[in-house]
C-alpha cells in the first residue's frame, strides 16, 4: 500500500479505544487493523509460523508500528519486522513498539531475591518467559531497527473497572488474606505514553519499560472502600486487627512488593494523568 501514516495499530482492541481518540485530537495520522477487518480498520492476523508476506502489502507505510498482541513464538518477532520491512521498502524504516506485561517480573528472579520490595526495569525478570524471550529478541534489532517494549500493568478505564473486580479477587476472608500490592495504568496513560515513544524513539531504541500511574495500591485497601458490605469491609477490619496494622493502605514494606516507573516518566518528560482508581 502506497499510503503513509504516522502510527500503525496492529490489533485495534481496547488500547486502540483510548491511542486512535488521542491520536485525531493531536493530529496525528493512524491506521489500524483487526482480524475481519472491522469498524474501518484493515484485515490483518499475524500468523507467527508463516513466511509469507502477502498479508502485510495491504498495511501502509508508517513512522511507528505498535504491536498491541502478544508474541510467544521464537523467531516471530524478528519474522514481523523482516515481512514488514520487505513490503514496505519505499517507506521511511519504521520504529516498532511492543506492548507487554509487568507479569514478566511475577515471581522470578528479583522477587525471590530476600529482602525485596522495589522492582523497576533494570530489575531482573523471569527470561524463560515466552513473552519475555519475544521481547528481548524484537530489542535485540536496535540500534539498526528502532525497537521498544512498554510492560503494562493492570489495565483500567471504559468497561474495565477495577471496583467490579473486588468479589472475584476476594471471594472470601481466606483469598483476601493472600492479597497484597496491585499495580494499574489507565487506557489513557497507556495511550500517552505510545505517542510520546513515537515522538522520541530516539530516547526509547532499544529500550524496556516499566508502566504504572506511579501508585502502589493495596487489595485490602480497594476492598474496604468497594466491596460488599458484610463481607470485604468486614473482613478487612478483621485482618487489620490480627496483623496488627493500625491503617491503610499498607506501605510496599509490609506488602512486600511494590514497581517503579519513573524512570519512564521522567525519560518523555510526562506525568500519569489518570492516577486515582475509579475518576474518569
Amino acid at each position: 500500500m502506497g499510503t503513509t501514516v504516522e502510527l500503525l495499530i496492529l490489533g485495534a482492541g481496547w488500547t486502540s479505544t483510548f491511542l486512535i481518540p488521542l491520536c485525531k485530537a493531536r493530529g496525528i495520522s493512524y491506521a489500524a487493523t483487526s482480524r475481519a477487518g472491522r469498524d474501518g480498520t484493515i484485515a490483518f492476523e499475524f500468523d507467527p509460523h508463516s513466511t509469507d508476506p502477502s498479508p502485510f502489502a495491504a498495511l501502509p507505510n508508517a513512522h511507528t508500528v505498535l504491536i498491541t498482541f502478544p508474541i510467544k513464538l521464537a523467531g516471530a518477532s524478528t519474522q514481523l519486522v523482516r515481512l514488514f520491512h520487505e513490503t514496505h521498502p519505499e517507506g521511511k524504516l519504521a520504529a516498532f513498539v511492543q506492548l507487554g506485561s509487568t507479569g514478566i517480573w511475577d515471581g522470578g528472579p528479583t522477587l525471590t531475591a530476600e529482602g525485596h520490595v522495589w522492582t523497576d526495569r533494570h530489575s531482573k525478570f523471569d527470561e524463560t518467559n515466552d513473552r519475555a524471550k519475544a521481547e528481548i529478541e524484537l530489542l535485540a534489532l536496535a540500534p539498526k531497527v528502532p525497537t521498544t517494549v512498554l510492560n503494562l500493568c493492570g489495565l483500567w478505564g471504559g468497561p474495565r473497572q477495577p471496583k467490579n473486580w473486588v468479589s472475584r479477587v476476594a471471594p472470601t476472608k481466606d483469598a483476601l488474606k493472600q492479597k497484597g500490592s496491585v499495580h494499574m495504568i489507565h487506557g489513557l496513560d497507556v495511550a500517552r505514553a505510545v505517542l510520546a515513544v513515537h515522538a522520541h524513539v530516539d530516547r526509547a531504541s532499544g529500550q524496556r519499560w516499566l508502566l504504572t500511574d506511579a501508585r502502589v495500591y493495596d487489595w485490602w485497601d480497594l476492598a474496604s472502600a468497594w466491596g460488599e458490605e458484610g463481607k470485604q469491609p468486614h473482613w478487612v477490619q478483621e485482618l487489620i486487627r490480627e496483623a496488627g496494622i493500625r491503617g491503610l493502605p499498607r506501605t510496599p514494606e509490609i506488602i512486600g512488593r511494590a514497581m517503579d516507573s519513573r524512570e519512564f516518566w521522567e525519560t518523555f518528560e510526562l506525568e500519569p494523568v489518570k492516577g486515582r482508581l475509579g475518576l474518569e
